[in-house]
């Protein structure tokens, strides 16, 4: 996120980082990313999240699997958080935050919507293969299928949500901008429904290997942001990367599994409608004309067209 959580008191970094063997370092905050906060601290990337916009438990089992395929299944590309003195990957700091420590890689990230040329896919989706080839860890969660805000997305198509949105200045233009979009958002809902009825073998997923969670460092690939890592299908990685015939074709000679075309446009419409929900609570709960809530209202109206023109 660009600008700092509201009312949080960096002192509890600091005391934190202790059980991690780090004492009184100076903290740089890292405006990058959209959802958690981070911060620099030495040779120690440190990630804050929101736990009432997941549930802590969730997140902590990412954590554990991500920590899993590094440490365990020897994945090098994976850039795991490291456990502290009591073998946690996720500490609480307060009812509302927790925080995990990583390693600070120095390379070179991309940006979402960044586009890669023919080689650099050629070295996403070598990573995707070996990952989806790797057992799963015994903390790995399933992804469900059904986007996380269903209900909410269901109101919004029938033009029926049933709540005011009154949070700030975004609150009415983001409710006209949706309601003129109530066709829209049920046409996807229903070719969702379809394409989840399709068959599929669920292996590890990241889940987001878009541009801005690969890291390229002194040669390597990097895969960062394991937040979302969870069994699905494997396309639920590969529409991300995969552009052309020949990438699915790389990915089906590496695992002996042909992507299915269906199963890439299900968790294409999967990204959007999640997106969308995601913006609407926030543009309905209390912000202000910020550059996040900028960055937020640009999506919001992205996706909307989005969907619309591939409907």
């Amino acid at each position: 996120m660009r600008e700092r959580p509201e009312d949080f008191d960096e002192g509890l970094l600091r005391t934190a980082l202790k059980a991690w063997g780090i004492d009184a370092p100076a903290l740089t905050y890292a405006p990058v990313g959209f959802g958690d906060f981070h911060w620099v601290a030495g040779d120690r990337f440190v990630t804050v999240a929101d736990v009432r916009r997941r549930s802590y438990d969730a997140l902590r089992a990412a954590l554990d699997t991500a920590a899993a395929l590094r440490g365990e299944a020897g994945l090098e590309f994976v850039v795991a958080p490291l456990r502290d003195a009591e073998g946690a990957t996720l500490r609480r700091l307060d009812r509302r935050y927790a925080m995990s420590v990583f390693p600070y890689e120095e390379g070179r990230p991309g940006e979402f919507g960044d586009e890669q040329d023919a080689d650099e896919r050629a070295a996403a989706i070598d990573v995707l293969a070996a990952l989806h080839g790797t057992p799963p860890p015994l903390p790995t969660p399933v992804s469900p299928v059904q986007p996380a805000g269903r209900a909410l997305l269901e109101g919004l198509s029938r033009g029926d949500d049933g709540l005011p949105w009154l949070g700030g200045p975004y609150s009415e233009p983001a409710r006209d901008l949706v309601a003129g979009h109530a066709r829209t958002l049920r046409g996807a809902l229903e070719e969702f429904d379809r394409l989840a009825e399709r068959p599929g073998e669920p292996v590890v997923t990241h889940g987001e290997p878009h541009p801005g969670n690969l890291l390229r460092a002194g040669g390597r690939l990097l895969l960062v942001d394991w937040d979302t890592v969870g069994m699905a299908v494997p396309e639920r990685d590969l529409w991300l990367v995969a552009e052309t015939g020949d990438d699915l074709a790389r990915y089906a000679d590496a695992t002996g599994h042909t992507p299915d075309q269906g199963l890439l446009r299900l968790h294409r419409l999967r990204w959007a409608l999640d997106d969308v929900a995601e913006f609407v609570q926030w543009f309905r709960a209390p912000h202000a004309r910020t550059p996040d809530a900028e960055v937020a209202w640009r999506g919001l109206q992205g996706t909307l067209e989005l969907l619309a023109h591939d409907g």
